[in-house]
């Protein structure tokens, strides 16, 4: 078995630092990343004008600094509580999510992807956003306690359709979009690549796909 096939199937309770603990840690972590857009798009220019830049500037700036803090992480090869022992050489989950979430609000907070205001204005943001939050998770803990590929990508398609359908009824989402992206969010989870984190393939499979869509938007 290769190496990455090897980091895929461990049991990611039992290396991550702090054990279940580290483990449950990492899970909620993971879920209150799903606040992250509604505060970016309700309260974003509020939090900005503070720090006297603008909103994308700021996203920019913390996307920035999370890649100063990963590069001496990875230097030192440090791993905190909820990483993975093996993280300590390679670019952490939690950076590649930070990567493709920042990436996504700089892009939706572009034409044709901006409109309305307010938590409006995320109609393609969220469902990105949201599909990392609560699918990965879930596909992960089947995964690791049932081991049951089937049933982790039954599971996170049903997840991921309630998620984008769902914006489509809250944000004005277009339905067209929320049915042909939903199924790349869980694609995004199943790639076995040891250096590119599902973390970021769950947002940039949708998220590209939606570039190539946006003459139709």
């Amino acid at each position: 078995m290769g190496e990455s096939e090897t980091i895929f199937d461990i049991d990611h309770v039992e290396h991550s630092v702090g054990g279940f603990g580290g483990h449950a840690f990492r899970r909620l972590t993971h879920v209150s990343m799903a606040a992250i857009p509604l505060v970016y798009y309700t309260r974003g220019d509020d939090i900005a004008g503070y720090f006297s830049v603008g909103l994308d500037e700021l996203v920019s700036y913390v996307f920035l600094m999370i890649l100063v803090i990963e590069t001496v992480r990875l230097r030192f090869g440090i791993v905190i509580v909820g990483q993975r022992e093996y993280e300590s050489k390679q670019i952490s989950a939690l950076a590649w999510g930070a990567f493709a979430v920042c990436l996504t609000l700089l892009i939706t907070d572009m034409e044709p992807f901006s409109s309305g205001t307010g938590i409006k204005s995320g109609i393609y943001g969220i469902p990105l956003i949201f599909g990392l939050t609560f699918v990965d998770p879930l596909m992960g803990e089947i995964k690791r306690q049932k081991q049951d590929m089937r049933l982790a990508i039954t599971t996170g398609l049903a997840v991921s359709f309630v998620i984008w359908v769902g914006c489509s009824f809250w944000l004005g989402t277009p339905l067209w979009i929320c049915i042909l992206l939903a199924p790349l969010t869980v694609l995004g989870e199943l790639p076995r690549v040891k250096y590119i984190d599902d973390n970021a393939t769950m947002i940039l499979f949708p998220l590209a796909a939606l570039l190539i869509l946006s003459p139709f938007l």
